[in-house]
């Protein structure tokens, strides 16, 4: 786990880039069809999702497609935060208790992730492209 900390890092960060699309997205929706504003915020939308997809090959790579794929649901959360500081949109109680099991669901798909890695116990399904690589090569230098 300690070896993937910077995937894990540019993966939050990709995810940032992906909740922001949406606030682009949202900002363009108020926007008269093809208008320069709407045209801006859009291109800014597709921007974001170009480096958000060459990102998350990047990612893919090196961490198990689970574990990236379970960290996606924190966009929810990031569309809290820029939903109520951006747009002034309420945070209620139930929104929050979400969250929590959210933040909780990742927390424990990590969690097992590293665990099984100090055991030395992965399935093959769950190693990552890299992880895979680097056995292969192991197995040819024998």
């Amino acid at each position: 786990m300690k070896n993937n900390f910077k995937f894990y890092c540019l993966l939050h960060a990709a995810l940032v880039i992906f909740a922001l699309t949406s606030v682009a997205s949202k900002f363009a929706s108020g926007a008269d069809f093809l208008s320069v504003r709407f045209i801006c915020f859009y291109g800014l939308v597709i921007l974001g999702l170009g480096i958000y997809a060459v990102l998350w090959q990047q990612i893919i790579k090196h961490l198990p497609l689970i574990t990236a794929y379970a960290n996606k649901a924190v966009t929810v959360i990031w569309g809290l935060i820029f939903g109520y500081f951006i747009f002034g949109e309420k945070i209620t109680i139930r929104k929050l208790i979400g969250a929590v099991i959210i933040i909780a669901g990742v927390y424990l798909i990590v969690t097992a992730d590293a665990m099984d890695e100090q055991s030395g116990n992965i399935p093959e399904e769950n190693k990552s492209l890299s992880e895979k690589k680097e056995e292969s090569m192991q197995e040819d230098r024998s």
